[in-house]
């Protein structure tokens, strides 16, 4: 049996408003490569021996996989926003190295929020989400906006 998860609309969310992953991910050496074989074939994300010689000093994950990770935890933050659709990200920063063997969890925080102009049924939220490894060291921060339902009657 599935746990009930729990929706939060527009309404429900509030400036400051802050929630964790209920889940973490560990990332793993042989998923690096192979998502750096497909999307981003750099030295740095493919080569061990490549990787101590760069500036990275070992084997990371490439920006589009700490993102596609990122996605992932997102979705198990409770409670669940009532997502209608992604609008956009206002920055990524990558502040360190995503290495095989972290174990990451992510924080999101509301920053900003307000009803939409044309579509009563809906609100624009900005939400900042942060990678957070088995140190407590932030190695990614996304800021982004969402459509959100609002409650429904």
């Amino acid at each position: 049996m599935t746990p009930a998860v729990t929706r939060a609309y527009y309404e429900d969310l509030a400036v400051g408003d802050a929630a964790s992953s209920a889940e973490s991910f560990e990332v793993l050496r042989d998923e690096i490569v192979a998502f750096a074989q497909r999307w981003d074939p750099q030295p740095f994300h493919l080569d061990e021996a490549a990787a101590r010689d760069s500036i990275f000093g070992g084997l990371t994950a490439s920006a589009a996989h700490v993102f596609a990770i990122q996605c992932r935890l997102a979705v198990s933050v409770e409670p669940r926003v009532a997502l209608l659709a992604g609008l956009g990200n206002d920055g990524l920063e990558l502040l360190l190295p995503t290495r095989p063997g972290d174990r990451l969890r992510l924080t999101r925080r509301i920053l900003e929020k307000r009803e939409s102009k044309t579509k009563p049924d809906r609100g624009i939220v900005q939400i900042e989400h942060e990678l957070i490894n088995q140190r407590g060291e932030i190695v990614c921060r996304a800021v982004g906006r969402v459509m959100i339902a609002r409650r429904p009657g």
